[in-house]
């Protein structure tokens, strides 16, 4: 034991003779996605170089730890404003924050220096792609390529936005380039996957993602993209547990529990359901479909305060829907009787237009009375959505009031009118069948 204790001393004397070696060890750590331990290695080195500095910034970067970055970057870049890599420094920090204008400022500094720094080109066309620049994308993404025709980066934000634009072939062209050039980079299998799904490949799409997936295992993106491909395709088992190891890679990321809600709510389980939307309240409380999803599955099992706290969150968060306050409106007078949410109602018919299909519907809800104005302004409403959203809430205001024919006959004209694609249309769906169901029809 005591040999071997001196040999493996040894050994780390030997591993970290020099900075260089140091160094190397950073990088391996690096790539492994171990940012910790390669950030306790800058300890053991003696040198204090911008370089140096700067790298350590980057692992900061890639630690999620984007202040202690940006203030080494910051404090270079007082004594140097055109150096290049703080700068970079910067924007990386910036884009990790979410700060869009923040990164362009400091690329649009780096190309005053660099005009050909492909990188920071490559960024700024990212950057504006973010936004749907589309234009300002394509130029960006063309400079770069105009330096090198094989820039994997570029390569594929320009395939990008021609996919954006329906340019396919273009796009795939791109693409295929990006991968025959980089046969182990993970992005371009998952961008051509996107191109796929675009088109209806799903297959297509699929194994791509297999690809993207083997080189790059703990890509949450990857494994939340392979898995609406599966659902797709109808393979929801498989999906759903994509979406397990997404939420196990990043608890934190919102999307995967929306995936997962909607598959276990088309699943049949409406538990599993509500409980992945109540995450994403928590979450991201301004995502209000989140609260939207958890409202119509609660309406559905009948518990109407809960449901009616879920819109009332939901309108709260996008007080201009004011199908949420009418939601809200029908679950409380289900669950306490019509006068209830009538102070709330008064609040909520201030902000909306006099007339207009919303207003005319939140004053019958006010009210409890004045079906036949909703009648006669439904008659008169030219635009499809509108007519089929307020057939619907005028059959929810009639079973709400008991009359259970009347109710039933305007849900049926809302089925008949097809528009698929409205809040409404799943839970009107489901109201015609739990009629049915219970002969209430």
């Amino acid at each position: 034991m005591f040999f071997g204790a001196v040999f493996m001393f040894a050994m780390q004397i030997q591993v970290f003779a020099n900075t260089d070696d140091i160094l190397a060890e950073v990088s391996r750590l690096v790539s492994q996605r171990e940012f910790n331990a390669a950030l306790a290695l800058f300890d053991k080195i003696d040198e204090d170089t911008t370089a140096i500095r700067l790298l350590k910034a980057s692992v900061l970067n890639s630690a999620g730890r984007t202040s202690d970055a940006r203030a080494i970057a910051t404090k270079i870049v007082s004594a140097e404003p055109r150096n290049p890599d703080a700068l970079m420094v910067l924007a990386v920090s910036a884009l990790a924050d979410g700060n869009d204008r923040e990164q362009r400022n400091f690329l649009e500094r780096v190309l005053a220096t660099e005009p050909k720094n492909i990188q920071a080109l490559c960024e700024l066309g990212y950057n504006a792609l973010r936004t749907r620049a589309l234009e300002r994308a394509a130029e960006n993404f063309d400079k770069a390529l105009e330096i090198d025709a094989d820039n994997p980066e570029a390569l594929v934000g320009r395939a990008v936005v021609h996919r954006y634009n329906r340019n396919l072939a273009s796009a795939e062209r791109l693409l295929n380039r990006a991968i025959e050039r980089n046969p182990d980079w993970a992005a371009a299998y998952s961008e051509r996957a996107q191109l796929f799904r675009s088109g209806g490949f799903l297959e297509d799409a699929l194994a791509d993602l297999d690809k993207a997936r083997k080189l790059e295992p703990d890509d949450q993106w990857i494994v939340i993209d392979r898995a609406t491909t599966l659902a797709d395709l109808g393979r929801r088992t498989e999906a759903l547990s994509d979406l397990d190891k997404a939420i196990s890679l990043s608890p934190d990321n919102f999307v995967a529990y929306v995936h997962r809600a909607s598959i276990r709510e088309t699943n049949g389980d409406l538990d599993g359901a509500a409980r992945d939307y109540q995450a994403v309240m928590k979450i991201r409380p301004d995502y209000y479909f989140a609260a939207e999803g958890l409202g119509i599955i609660r309406m559905k099992e009948g518990k109407h305060v809960e449901a009616r706290d879920a819109f009332l969150a939901a309108h709260k968060q996008a007080p201009k829907e004011f199908r949420y306050a009418l939601l809200a409106a029908a679950n409380w007078m289900r669950a306490n009787g019509p006068a209830d949410p009538r102070r709330f109602l008064i609040q909520v018919i201030l902000t909306a237009e006099s007339d207009s299909p919303e207003w005319t519907l939140l004053k019958l809800y006010h009210d409890f009375s004045g079906d036949n104005a909703v009648l006669a302004r439904i008659a008169r409403e030219e635009n499809l959505e509108s007519k089929a959203m307020m057939l619907f809430y005028l059959s929810l205001f009639y079973d709400i009031r008991g009359n259970a024919a009347l109710a039933y006959d305007f849900s049926l004209q809302v089925r008949e009118m097809g528009i698929k694609g409205m809040l409404e249309w799943n839970l009107n769906e489901w109201m015609i069948e739990n009629r049915t169901q219970s002969g209430r029809n």
